[in-house]
């Protein structure tokens, strides 16, 4: 199990809402064709008079064009009419990506979190029959049958899928990094409670995402099964974690998730990174969202068990 805490800031600067990113030490690379069939594009949004005329934004309807199977309403393209910042106005559904007050993800900062021995991280995990997604907009992990729950407060969620964005979507302390990955969890009840994992670039590769690479090259449609995985293979560790309530981090963006981050960063290596970047659509190379706003929202840190409790 490759881990390493948090340490030392070194590779790049990612001029996005001034945080240093960890990792690549070249520079994010274009879009490239995946392994197999021909990439898809991203559609071309037009935009048709609304209530109010040619000029309402507000009011303005979406059509794409030649939307074919797979391609997306969204995108990660700041300067783009269905980036980031036009989530919340791209469908009725999905305001809550520009009117929401606890949004994903964010900046965690140690010296803002409130230290709370909340326990070590309550998770079981087991194989279970498994498929390899590609959404085109990142490569997820769909368990089929019983992989195993994670319990907070007594509630049981139960590990549903997991997928990778690149960079990461979180920050620590200021700073992201190479890749992250979200463990999803539910109830039966649709509650959700999300468990993300980050890492830096190293020359180690990640022996998790390493036992998927054949799969993930060889797929040719949206979806292939892989027969049993383990999520033990993940390495994922509970001893110290950050947690709060915030959002998914796509479209809808919907909020009352229970997010839980490991602060301890394990290794991917280069190859591994442009794996997933090569297998994903054009222009969700780099699937990570903005860093969100706060909103006074309490943040809580269960250090170490040898760090003292304050």
């Amino acid at each position: 199990m490759s881990v390493v805490p948090i340490i030392q800031p070194i590779y790049r600067t990612l001029h996005h809402h001034g945080i240093t990113q960890h990792g690549s030490s070249s520079p994010p690379p274009p879009p490239r064709h995946c392994r197999g069939a021909p990439r898809r594009r991203a559609p071309a949004l037009h935009r048709r008079p609304g209530r109010h005329g040619s000029g309402g934004n507000r009011s303005m309807h979406c059509v794409w064009v030649g939307l074919a199977e797979g391609e997306h309403e969204f995108s990660y393209d700041p300067h783009a009419e269905n980036g980031p910042d036009g989530w919340g106005e791209i469908k009725p559904e999905w305001a809550t990506c520009s009117d929401g007050r606890w949004q994903s993800p964010i900046d965690l900062y140690h010296h803002r979190a409130i230290r709370r021995d909340l326990g070590y991280l309550n998770y079981s995990y087991k194989p279970a029959e498994a498929s390899i997604v590609n959404r085109g907009h990142d490569i997820m992990v769909k368990f089929k049958g019983d992989a195993g729950s994670l319990v907070i407060d007594g509630t049981v969620y139960h590990l549903k899928q997991l997928h990778w964005h690149t960079p990461t979507e979180h920050a620590l302390n200021g700073h992201r990094f190479s890749m992250e990955l979200h463990m999803v969890h539910q109830t039966p009840e649709k509650k959700t409670a999300v468990v993300g994992i980050l890492y830096r670039v190293s020359n180690l590769a990640d022996p998790f995402l390493k036992s998927l690479q054949p799969a993930i090259e060889r797929l040719r449609g949206k979806e292939e099964p892989i027969g049993k995985v383990n999520p033990n293979h993940v390495g994922l560790t509970g001893s110290s974690y950050f947690r709060y309530m915030g959002s998914l981090t796509t479209p809808p963006c919907t909020e009352g998730i229970i997010w839980t981050v490991i602060p301890t960063l394990r290794l991917v290596a280069s190859d591994q990174l442009d794996l997933l970047r090569e297998a994903v659509d054009d222009g969700f190379e780099m699937n990570a969202r903005p860093l969100q706003e706060v909103n006074h929202r309490t943040i809580w840190f269960r250090p170490q068990p040898h760090v003292s409790v304050e």
